[in-house]
């Protein structure tokens, strides 16, 4: 029993220690990764970030806590495959919504999104939210913090069931992944340059984007990548908990 995982906790455990001071809530996906990861690919990903960054936050003083992770995410654009099962960007923003109010009810006025799917794009979120709320919301792509290293760590870190993700699984749920079934994660370019480089962005129809849903090269991958990768994330991600527990709100927070 880890005493920052609520979902672990009894009451007794939760009114026995001083309340938390950050709040981390995972939000994950449920959708296919190529044919050799699991649905809950994103949703175990981000659940072992979060449990090892607040576990080594929580270490080094942090008072916070690990919500259970939500294990749905908007697949509007990969509803051509069976059972990607989506929530609209406007709903996942009301759950959000209710559970950061739940956390304005009992006191805790920091909170970390801690992101583990591409298709939730909050930030918006956070711009609705702002001024509503006396929660202060950080979003954080668990993804992104330790992208600018990927080019030391992998061939080609993909963008969904490549590389990276596939060294995750290895690290993290070996017992899932049956590499010897993955395609090369080729995707195709649209008919228009400006969209191919990024210039016009549109939402991306992943059965036309790719052929069994992965983008990017698996085979590379290895569990001691996604070791290292896990690492450089937890360490920098437990960094940022400990400073944020331990910083003051006042009316000039978080400058």
């Amino acid at each position: 029993m880890a005493r920052w995982n609520l979902a672990e906790l009894t009451y007794d455990d939760v009114r026995s220690q001083p309340p938390p001071e950050v709040a981390v809530l995972p939000l994950g996906a449920t959708e296919p990764h190529n044919l050799h990861l699991p649905y809950g690919t994103d949703t175990f990903q981000v659940d072992a970030i979060g449990r090892l960054a607040c576990d080594r936050a929580a270490g080094r003083g942090a008072r916070v806590v690990l919500l259970p992770a939500l294990p749905y995410g908007t697949e509007t654009n990969q509803m051509a495959y069976p059972l990607a099962m989506n929530l609209d960007p406007s709903t996942v923003a009301l759950v959000v919504g209710d559970l950061v109010a739940s956390l304005e009810t009992h006191g805790i006025r920091k909170c970390v999104l801690l992101n583990g799917h591409g298709g939730n794009d909050l930030k918006w979120y956070l711009r609705e939210a702002y001024g509503k709320t006396t929660v202060h919301l950080f979003l954080c792509n668990w993804y992104h913090v330790g992208a600018d290293r990927y080019g030391e760590l992998f061939e080609d870190a993909g963008d969904h069931a490549g590389e990276l993700e596939t060294s995750m699984g290895l690290a993290h749920f070996p017992e899932l992944v049956r590499l010897d079934r993955a395609d090369d994660g080729a995707t195709a370019a649209t008919r228009f340059e400006a969209v191919n480089r990024g210039w016009v962005g549109i939402t991306r129809p992943w059965h036309l984007l790719t052929t069994n849903s992965g983008a990017g090269d698996p085979r590379p991958a290895s569990a001691e990548k996604g070791r290292a990768v896990t690492e450089l994330v937890v360490d920098r991600l437990a960094s940022f908990l400990v400073e944020l527990s331990e910083c003051p709100i006042d009316d000039r927070f978080p400058y």
